[in-house]
């Protein structure tokens, strides 16, 4: 029999302390529904989602020890809180039809009834042993029931219940790491961003900068804080997670907060490769902090504290208001906020330029991003060096550029005209400081563009520094993911991911 003392311990491990509630619930042998009105103080309710009889498949079959194709009662529930919409549990379970008496079978398949009170109604003598308990992700399904982020952590265990030495019933309960605690977290959820180019790296009106963005629906990251004596951060990346400590150690220095936090990165994407990625981590770290610690700071403020948007606030906006976005650069020359080319990395203190065009993008357009297996993007001193070699540049491509997004991409996202904006995303690749960037790239770079083109996107482009490219279609896109990994596997291989905009900034929630 599974040791499930052995087991919590491995899980936390992994997702950090448990709430003495949390291990109740993954390793109680008696009734779940008795533990949850004992805890929430409330009776609990039925919610039966899928009640069907249907074959056993392999795994239900040994599970259940019955054969592979027997009858079994498939259901799915949520067990409910009576006074609260919230779902404190979702359940799976599978009886074997052949197993159960006619009242019992009629109680399970027609009641929302709880399987433990139909056992104990019926005076049915029955033993639980515990199969498994395990950490999960929540898929897009169980964040709808739970309401609560996508890849957000769920705890789950597997038991059956045995009447009469045969296994009777077969059970996966499973809840978020989120319920259930003994003391206050934050989660938030930030979004990625392509970084579609820089409107002016000339200078010559006084101003320099000016980005255009997407805001992407995915990747994603999602960060979970809580009080704690010092600052610890939990991650898979150690570059994710020394960002993350750097701002919270900064931040919280910066607050007169003594306090410190402990925080779990449960979601990010690969850092220097053009979606943003260490902005979203930054701004979410000290979005949290400051919620966590109930400080009111804007987040323009707080993202010229952490040293994001010195040359573009693109990443700010998104994390903020979602969409795609335009900003303004910021003041240039002698009394400038800026009197050098530079990156953000090194233009700390200088807030993120101010939005100048904020609108939806549409969320029928197929977004698809590629991101081949090369060395990350230029940052630090080679993005210095970049911007010191080949700035300014030239007056004429800055007023085309201008007068291409001005003329041409804003009118097109505002008319949903696809075709306008790819045209205006191709044209783009071939002007000012972005025919730099691509110039810098591998050379098989223009062909992997130019197959995106060919195979059906109707734009193609790269963010940022790269190397993530991106491709935009309002149809399917099956056939630019086979073209593009065909293309990818030439070379070093990389990752594709098909996602859309997001229309909205970082969220957040109390847990």
């Amino acid at each position: 029999m599974m040791d499930i003392s052995q087991k919590i311990k491995m899980i936390e491990m992994e997702t950090g302390k448990l709430s003495p509630v949390q291990k109740i619930l993954l390793g109680t042998d008696g009734s779940v529904t008795n533990l949850l009105e004992v805890v929430t103080g409330n009776a609990v309710t039925i919610n039966t989602r899928i009640q069907k009889v249907i074959p056993a498949d392999a795994t239900i079959a040994t599970e259940l020890e019955i054969k592979k194709g027997d009858c079994v009662n498939y259901r799915v529930v949520e067990i409910k809180n009576q006074n609260s919409p919230e779902v404190l549990i979702y359940a799976v379970s599978y009886t074997p039809i052949d197993r159960l008496s006619l009242d019992i079978r009629q109680d399970l398949m027609q009641a929302d009834i709880p399987i433990g009170r139909i056992l104990k109604e019926h005076h049915l003598e029955t033993r639980r042993e515990i199969t498994d308990a395990y950490v999960r992700a929540a898929d897009p399904n169980l964040s709808e029931v739970f309401n609560i982020f996508k890849q957000e952590t769920l705890l789950s265990r597997q038991y059956r219940i045995f009447h009469q030495d045969k296994p009777l019933i077969s059970i996966q309960e499973t809840f978020p790491y989120n319920r259930f605690l003994d003391e206050k977290r934050i989660l938030i959820e930030a979004p990625s961003r392509l970084h579609l180019g820089l409107l002016d790296m000339h200078g010559d009106l006084g101003r320099v900068d000016g980005g255009i963005g997407i805001t992407l629906q995915d990747p994603k990251t999602l960060l979970e804080v809580r009080m704690h004596p010092t600052v610890e951060v939990r991650g898979d990346d150690p570059g994710s997670v020394a960002v993350v400590r750097n701002v919270a150690t900064s931040l919280l220095h910066r607050l007169g907060i003594d306090n410190g936090a402990n925080i779990t990165i449960r979601s990010s994407y690969s850092r220097h490769v053009g979606l943003g990625s260490g902005t979203s981590l930054a701004l979410s770290t000290a979005y949290a902090l400051c919620r966590l610690y109930d400080r009111n700071i804007p987040i323009r403020d707080l993202s010229g504290t952490v040293g994001r948007g010195g040359t573009s606030g693109i990443g700010t906006a998104a994390f903020e208001l979602g969409g795609f976005i335009i900003d303004g650069g910021h003041s240039f020359g002698k009394t400038g906020e800026k009197n050098t080319f530079s990156p953000s990395s090194a233009c700390q203190g200088i807030h993120p330029a101010p939005v100048t065009v904020h609108h939806k993008f549409p969320e029928n357009w197929n977004i698809l991003v590629v991101i081949p297996s090369v060395p990350p993007g230029a940052n630090g001193s080679e993005e210095q060096d970049i911007f010191n070699r080949h700035c300014p540049v030239p007056l004429s491509e800055v007023r085309e550029i201008c007068h291409e997004v001005l003329m041409r991409m804003l009118p097109a996202v505002a008319d949903n005209d696809i075709e306008q904006f790819g045209k205006s995303v191709n044209s783009l690749q071939t002007l000012g400081f972005k025919k730099v960037e691509l110039a810098l790239q591998p050379d098989y770079y223009p062909g992997l563009l130019e197959e995106m083109r060919l195979s059906g996107a109707v734009g193609a482009g790269m963010s940022s520094f790269g190397p993530a490219l991106y491709a935009i279609s309002d149809t399917g896109m099956n056939d630019t993911i086979q073209a593009s990994q065909k293309y990818l596997d030439q070379y070093r291989g990389g990752e594709i991911i098909l996602t859309s905009a997001r229309n909205y900034g970082a969220s957040f929630r109390n847990a």
